[in-house]
């Protein structure tokens, strides 16, 4: 079945156009600027590059200018839109309403419309792109897939935070986790290579600008690291991780801001680029650090011990470990970090083979002969999840 995933953020709009069996892609581009002047970039395997400066007012324009060009007798992959059987729209928060990914309907709009103050700047997007979707191809099925929906498999223990519980009870405050579909694409692949045994225990790393880790029982989550936003768990390119509560206050009234600013310190301004002074991006950093930069060597020392310390809580709350996976732009394809987090965890059986690790992008088995625990590189691939997923609730 021939899919069109589409990814709405608040100025832009990834899309890909699939097949939801093998995973084959036609085409895949970006609609850029929307709402300021419009830029699309289409990309079909084989052919070179278009880029297009078109107006897009509203996310409307944006879909229309994709439809336009898959649509195109030169530049495009098909006749018609008659030839995209069904949408997959990725949305951030469900909340605690939708536990797996389903047909939108009314019900499932305002559902989701409900999660806004829970993901108040990826859900009003993600509403943009379906409500464009529905009103230029009404006849189109559409699929709600949540990038929160796999971790709510974990029980009460891993969820609840230490806070007055009426909070969870009257203002659905807990841990969610995101990165999803991407850990349950990953964790089932890893299942796949350990022989598809009756009892398996895994750890994903999905490492890059945004991070998270996730620990999975025979194939369902039983905690991770992000909680009710995506702020939480470890440093990553720009969000701090984890802090103490008291840092805010502190900061709040030695400088004055409010909570507004101090958000945005913590979402944009932190992570690695808060420590290093250098860069998000852990290329930069790797470069910086071979120089001798010595905060852009904390930075990657701080990120690759808190990744640690996480595998090790997770493996003791699983009872133990059976694979580690890495994932994401840092995790596929940073050899020195995979590296520099199986550092120091022999004790739990992991030993990572260097020359196998010296791969990029690509899936391999990295440990080495006598590890007690596999080391997987798993390249992510949420787009196929989510086209599997509309696929198969359209079947039904």
């Amino acid at each position: 079945m021939k899919i069109l995933i589409i990814n709405a953020g608040s100025s832009s709009l990834k899309y890909q156009f699939m097949e939801s069996e093998g995973g084959q892609v036609f085409a895949k581009g970006l609609c850029e600027r929307i709402g300021i002047d419009g830029r699309l970039t289409h990309k079909v395997p084989g052919r070179e590059d278009v880029k297009q400066d078109i107006p897009m007012p509203t996310h409307g324009e944006a879909i229309q200018a994709v439809l336009d060009i898959m649509t195109d007798p030169e530049k495009g992959v098909i006749r018609s839109t008659d030839e995209i059987a069904a949408v997959g729209h990725r949305v951030l928060h469900g909340g605690m309403a939708f536990t797996e990914s389903c047909i939108i309907d009314d019900k499932c709009i305002e559902a989701i419309k409900k999660c806004i103050p829970l993901g108040p700047l990826h859900n009003p997007a993600n509403l943009m792109g379906i409500e464009a979707c529905q009103k230029i191809m009404p006849n189109t099925p559409q699929v709600a897939v949540f990038d929160t929906a796999f971790h709510m498999t974990m029980p009460p223990k891993a969820y609840i935070y230490a806070i007055p519980y009426e909070y969870y009870e009257k203002d659905d405050v807990r841990r969610y986790g995101f990165h999803g579909t991407s850990h349950r694409y990953v964790s089932a692949r890893a299942i796949d290579l350990l022989g598809n045994p009756e009892h398996s225990r895994v750890i994903c790393c999905h490492l890059g600008n945004g991070s998270s880790l996730s620990a999975v029982v025979d194939g369902k989550c039983v905690d991770t690291t992000m909680g009710l936003g995506p702020l939480a768990g470890f440093p990553m390119g720009t969000r701090s991780g984890d802090v103490d509560a008291t840092i805010l206050e502190y900061l709040m009234g030695r400088y004055g801001y409010d909570i507004k600013e101090m958000l945005n310190i913590l979402n944009k301004k932190s992570g690695v680029l808060g420590i290093s002074g250098v860069s998000s991006d852990f290329r930069d950093l790797d470069e910086a650090a071979a120089k001798g930069n010595a905060r852009a060597q904390l930075a990657l020392d701080k990120f690759a011990y808190e990744v640690r310390k996480f595998i090790g809580a997770y493996a003791s709350a699983m009872g133990g470990v059976d694979a580690i996976v890495f994932t994401a732009g840092v995790g596929e394809n940073s050899t020195d970090m995979r590296e520099h987090i199986c550092q120091g965890l022999a004790y739990m059986g992991v030993e990572m083979d260097p020359e196998k690790n010296k791969v990029r992008g690509r899936e391999a088995d990295v440990s080495a002969a006598g590890s007690r625990v596999k080391i997987f590189v798993i390249p992510t691939n949420e787009e196929l999840m989510i086209a599997m997923d509309t696929a198969e609730l359209c079947k039904k």
